[in-house]
């Protein structure tokens, strides 16, 4: 019995999670049921009105029929309901209950009819009338998906829509307009520094290479040039963020699988040094991209599942393409996660506990650099704790057409 009262109520579950969405009070619905429900009320008030007024209309008039034919004065006939006057006055009354009730009858029959018409037209005037909103939300929903460069620009009337499109674009404009500002900025002052950084580094190359140096000396210059090599790749990744936020210009066919290959061969050596086993399952996974995007995007998971990984670790990379979706998934043992922590690790500069004090694992911006790639390619980055410890990575690209056309 309990298992029947489960089934049923995984039954209940589901039709309610198909058929919500499909009948969910939209503002079109309800203009049309108010529409509808006004004209249907005017309607049977019209009715109302006539029956009444047919009704008392027939009433006097069979009184005074009546009384002309059962007047003595007039007809000699005594008053009475029966014989023939008797006869005549039942069949006016049937005859009034007869057409009063037909009136009624064809009235709600035509109310009806026209009460379908009118919920219909109801419908098209409000999809109509709410098509301009309708622009504002698509548009809406391509800006969060893609950029911000796209506009509404609304032709038309300057009614209370219009004002409101307008409003909209002009939100538009200057969030591009800070977005464009604030990436102008990272990637002017990340070219800045390059070149201190590139001269602080050659400065202490040349200083170490001098057989003559002190162990102190030698040694400060080691954890100098640790300390530069950090930076630069600070600097690095905020240029591969700054780029990657922008609209690709360029884009051609890469499969995920080529680029996690690749990304596997660069990562190998780090991972025999840190003692991680890495594995992979690299099925054709075509996309439309940014090769050099996506091949930092695959290094950038494979790097962090190295660095962030436990003794006789290992990572496994799998990509695959399903259902017009190109997927790179990438599984690494590890610590355990906690589910809260995970979408913070998606943050700029943000590890897990202590690592924000540590600088040997990286800057930081490893997961931040592979979701701004994805969004770039109008992909999705999601990761969720591994049972046992660790991490999976999911990242999801559309899949590129590989035409067959010759």
């Amino acid at each position: 019995m309990s298992a029947l009262l489960s089934a049923l109520r995984a039954r209940l579950t589901a039709w309610r999670t198909v058929v919500r969405p499909r009948l969910r009070p939209t503002i079109r619905m309800r203009l049309t049921l108010i529409y509808g429900g006004i004209f249907g009320i005017a309607a049977l008030a019209l009715v109302s009105v006539i029956y009444v007024l047919v009704q008392n209309r027939s009433q006097r008039v069979s009184r005074t029929f009546i009384g002309s034919v059962t007047d003595p004065g007039v007809s000699g006939a005594p008053p009475s309901g029966t014989g023939p006057t008797g006869t005549v006055v039942q069949a006016i009354e049937s005859y009034n209950a007869g057409t009063l009730s037909a009136l009624l009858r064809y009235s709600l029959l035509g109310v009806a009819v026209v009460l379908c018409l009118a919920v219909f037209i109801a419908w098209v005037v409000a999809g109509r009338i709410l098509r301009p909103l309708q622009e504002i939300t698509a548009t809406a929903r391509r800006v969060a998906d893609r950029s911000l460069h796209e506009r509404i620009a609304m032709q038309g009337p300057r009614d209370e829509v219009k004002e409101l499109a307008d409003t909209f674009d002009a939100m538009l404009e200057r969030l591009d307009q800070s977005f464009a500002g604030q990436r102008r900025f990272v990637a002017n002052a990340s070219h800045e520094l390059r070149t201190p950084l590139a001269i602080n580094r050659t400065l202490l190359e040349v200083a170490l290479g001098d057989p003559e140096v002190s162990t102190d000396t030698r040694q400060l210059g080691r954890t100098l040039l640790a300390t530069n090599e950090r930076s630069e790749r600070l600097i690095d990744g905020l240029l591969t963020m700054a780029s990657s936020e922008n609209e690709l210009s360029r884009r051609a066919p890469v499969d995920l699988a080529d680029v996690g290959g690749q990304a596997l061969e660069q990562v190998a050596t780090e991972a025999s040094k840190h003692g991680v086993q890495l594995y992979a399952r690299l099925g054709p996974a075509p996309v439309s991209g940014d090769g050099v995007l996506l091949e930092r995007l695959a290094l950038n998971l494979m790097q962090n599942g190295v660095r962030y990984n436990t003794a006789d670790g290992w990572i496994e990379a799998v990509t695959q393409r399903e259902n017009g979706i190109s997927q790179l998934v990438v599984t690494n043992s590890g610590p355990v996660i906690a589910p809260y922590e995970v979408e913070g690790l998606f943050e700029p500069f943000r590890r897990l506990g202590d690592e924000r004090t540590r600088s040997t694992r990286g800057v930081g911006l490893g997961l931040s650099i592979v979701r701004s790639v994805a969004r770039a390619h109008g992909g999705l980055v999601t990761a969720e704790p591994r049972d046992g410890g660790g991490l999976v990575v999911r990242v999801t690209l559309p899949a590129h057409r590989v035409s067959t056309s010759r």
